[in-house]
């Protein structure tokens, strides 16, 4: 008789789940960044570092790893001279372009309110 464990659902609020490890991830702002542009197609990692301003190449290195770790992100090595490594979105990667266009035109769309609020708030201060 094959038996089947049931399917584990994650929750996030429970400390040690790892479904924290995963938010950390996706909410992370370079990951958000990163995943934005490799949306737009395949990209080098000089490439990535011009157009998310402000990354480090330390930073860039972490964040592009963890994503290829938890299978967002494809690394491949073109063995020229010199060597060519190009990253892109896995089709799990793709998945998170809607959600993250979601937080993007929001963030957009309430800046000047965020802006006033925050403006309000340090001026009571």
């Amino acid at each position: 008789m094959v038996t089947t464990s049931p399917t584990v659902l994650g929750n996030p609020y429970q400390a040690g789940c790892p479904t924290r490890r995963i938010l950390d991830r996706i909410g992370d702002r370079w990951t958000v960044l990163i995943v934005g542009v490799l949306g737009e197609g395949d990209a080098r990692f000089s490439e990535l570092r011009r157009r998310v301003e402000g990354v480090s190449q330390k930073m860039l290195t972490q964040t592009l790893r963890g994503l290829e770790r938890d299978g967002l992100v494809l690394r491949t090595v073109y063995p020229e001279v010199p060597v060519r490594v190009e990253y892109a979105l896995t089709e799990a990667g793709r998945t998170l372009l809607e959600p993250l266009k979601a937080l993007q035109e929001w963030s957009i769309e309430h800046l000047s309110d965020v802006s006033a609020s925050q403006d309000a708030y340090d001026g009571a201060a």
